[in-house]
């Protein structure tokens, strides 16, 4: 009989996972742009924190925390990736539905740009984001960790320019 095969907890990724995170990122999104926007995020010291979801040695998700440069204390998610062969499981809304929970619990506002249908099923709100001025398409600007839809402007870090 075959035990079925599931990932471990979210964890802070390890330096040595570096090289498996790179080659996830380029798969799951099918080019460089993200693994290049993680390395200048890095560089730069903007990362706050990088979780991946473990299968054994394997990692097959991940997403990375920057620090906004405004707002002061607010955070920017992106990017986030699931292996494709582990695509469609909902181990990415369940990775996104951990990070919700603590930055509602925290009230830690954290911004994200991604599809609306995704990022609201796993506790993101684009209502809460509706105020927010935004240099990216504002229809795929989500808030989570804030309860209300300030009126300010979202400046990233500069890793993100040209994206």
């Amino acid at each position: 009989m075959n035990t079925p095969i599931f990932p471990s907890f979210l964890r802070p990724m390890k330096p040595e996972e570096a090289a498996q995170v790179d080659a996830l990122l380029r798969a799951a999104f099918g080019g460089s742009d993200e693994a290049e926007l993680v390395a200048k995020l890095r560089h730069a010291g903007a990362m706050v924190g990088e979780m991946v979801l473990p299968l054994g040695e394997a990692v097959i998700g991940y997403y990375a925390l920057s620090k906004m440069v405004a707002p002061q204390g607010w955070l920017c998610l992106a990017p986030v990736a699931i292996r494709p062969d582990w695509q469609g499981m909902n181990h990415g809304k369940r990775m996104i539905g951990q990070l919700v929970a603590w930055a509602e619990g925290a009230q830690k506002p954290v911004v994200v740009l991604g599809p609306p249908a995704f990022y609201e099923r796993a506790g993101f709100s684009a209502t809460k984001a509706a105020n927010l001025v935004t240099p990216y398409p504002k229809d795929f600007t989500l808030l989570a960790g804030h309860d209300g839809a300030p009126a300010v402007e979202l400046v990233y870090p500069k890793a993100f320019d040209g994206l």
